[in-house]
């Protein structure tokens, strides 16, 4: 059997994120409530397809991997909750929805956050447990990718760096390319390797070729993300554009110039699908979610 699609992985992501979901129970129905919200807010599932594509190009078990999938797509929705409220980005809409504190409110907005993070660690102890097809010692090893690109020496730490970047006397391009590669590429990357782990991993040299291409991945999502907020459409992006500017963002646009972002986009883009080159065809999938991506603002 050949390797699924991208549509085809996105549809697996699809029917079972919910699955992973707490039991509901009355006096705590709000915050499940607004954990299914976000989750089922739409998005392109990135970061589980990444995984699942990643694992399965390795010779991994979907099956084995989703449970890890899941958890990433939890993780990074418990950070788009949190990004939206008043005291982060101070967003109205997500993906043409209201976000989720306008329709739950701060508090149960910022603890159906806390939940699905918790939920994702949950998650993922739960399929140590699982199927004896792939060692305890490559699940841990995931889990591990993946909770590090989450924290201080990841997605947090980019954070951090964002906001106090706005209030910053000199916003330079080491600040801007260390927010980067923490706060967005951080889970990207993550999504690679943790797939990569799950299956058969790659040598030495093939392991660092899938961490340049989820590193420049991730630094490309970020820069189209940055591009689509000065250039893009509202209705297709669901969201206000110009926000970037309104809260005063590091970003390549405002650093360097739209036309000099869009260069730089396609030089990153580059050595993402030059990673890919020694794993051939298996490679397929992750060039053509590469490309998806490189597509929205060539």
């Amino acid at each position: 059997m050949g390797l699924h699609s991208i549509n085809e992985l996105r549809e697996m992501v699809e029917e079972e994120l919910l699955s992973y979901l707490p039991e509901e129970e009355t006096l705590s129905k709000s915050v499940r409530d607004a954990m299914a919200y976000s989750l089922t807010a739409g998005g392109k599932r990135l970061r589980p397809v990444l995984l699942l594509a990643s694992c399965e190009m390795c010779g991994g078990l979907l099956n084995e991997a989703m449970p890890f999938a899941c958890a990433l797509e939890y993780i990074h929705t418990y950070s788009l909750i949190h990004d939206d409220l008043p005291a982060m980005d101070d967003d109205d809409l997500r993906r043409g929805k209201p976000t989720n504190h306008k329709v739950f409110g701060e508090a149960c907005a910022i603890l159906a956050g806390d939940a699905l993070l918790n939920r994702a660690y949950e998650i993922m102890l739960g399929a140590m447990k699982g199927f004896k097809s792939v060692p305890a010692k490559k699940k841990i090893a995931a889990a591990s990718i993946i909770a590090e690109a989450a924290g201080n020496r990841g997605m947090i730490g980019g954070q951090i760096a964002d906001i106090e970047s706005e209030s910053a006397e000199e916003q330079g391009l080491e600040t801007l390319q260390f927010i980067h590669s923490h706060k967005t590429a951080a889970l990207i990357r993550a999504a690679v390797m943790a797939g990569a782990k799950l299956g058969n991993t790659p040598s030495k040299s093939g392991t660092k070729q899938l961490e340049v291409f989820g590193e420049q991945l991730g630094l490309a999502f970020q820069i189209c993300d940055d591009i689509l907020d000065v250039a893009g459409d509202e209705k297709t992006l669901g969201k206000p554009i110009g926000s970037d500017e309104k809260n005063q963002k590091l970003t390549y646009p405002a650093l360097l110039g739209l036309e000099e972002a869009r260069a730089i986009y396609g030089e990153i883009h580059q050595k993402a699908m030059e990673a890919l080159a020694p794993f051939g065809e298996k490679a397929q999938v992750l060039r053509g979610i590469a490309e998806e991506m490189y597509n929205r603002v060539k």
